[in-house]
């Protein structure tokens, strides 16, 4: 069965994005975090799932010539890969290698992980994590904490009302501060 995979970076104090929705906060690159993060994008494999909101983000960004510039093995990864949008309110999806789903995210999610197919990776898309996490779809959670603290903003589990138990499988420390967290499930 494939998994799902959620992974963002958060704030110390727990934010996904900031009190206006920005996570430009978030690019704390250094040598050693940028070789970690291009490991990822080279031996992902898989498919990406976006929210819209994070969808037009990306969207808008990695299939232009300043991504390939600044980031090309991380640039070729997410343009090629394929992708699904769930949105209701989008009509196309023009990004190379992208399907528009407009059903339930759960129930289309549920459908997915019985497929034949590599791991599903979330990135950004706080609202259809919380859905799946709150559905028990989320197979693992990766976080990258970084040093910044936001006073405001929004989490992941925003909507999530019962206790999630979590266990810790991995962790990294980086030298620019950064930790990297791997949790899944507990049960």
């Amino acid at each position: 069965m494939r998994r799902v995979i959620v992974f963002n970076s958060v704030s110390v104090d727990g934010y996904f994005v900031d009190a206006k929705g920005d996570m430009g906060w978030a690019h704390t690159m250094d040598p050693e975090f940028g070789a970690f993060v291009q490991d990822n994008a080279s031996t992902g494999g898989g498919e990406l799932l976006f929210g819209r909101v994070t969808y037009e983000m990306m969207a808008g960004y990695w299939p232009t010539p300043m991504a390939m510039k600044n980031d090309p093995i991380v640039a070729r990864g997410m343009n090629e890969l394929p992708k699904i949008v769930f949105s209701r309110t989008l009509d196309t999806a023009s990004w190379n290698n992208t399907r528009l789903l407009k059903g339930d995210p759960a129930a289309e999610v549920r459908k997915l992980k019985s497929a034949p197919g590599g791991d599903m990776v979330i990135m950004g898309s706080g609202s259809i994590v919380s859905l799946l996490a709150r559905e028990g779809l989320v197979d693992e959670y990766q976080l990258v904490i970084v040093p910044v603290a936001l006073g405001k903003g929004r989490t992941l589990f925003d909507g999530v009302k019962d206790r999630l138990g979590l266990k810790l499988v991995r962790s990294r420390v980086f030298k620019n501060g950064n930790v990297f967290l791997c949790y899944q499930p507990r049960g």
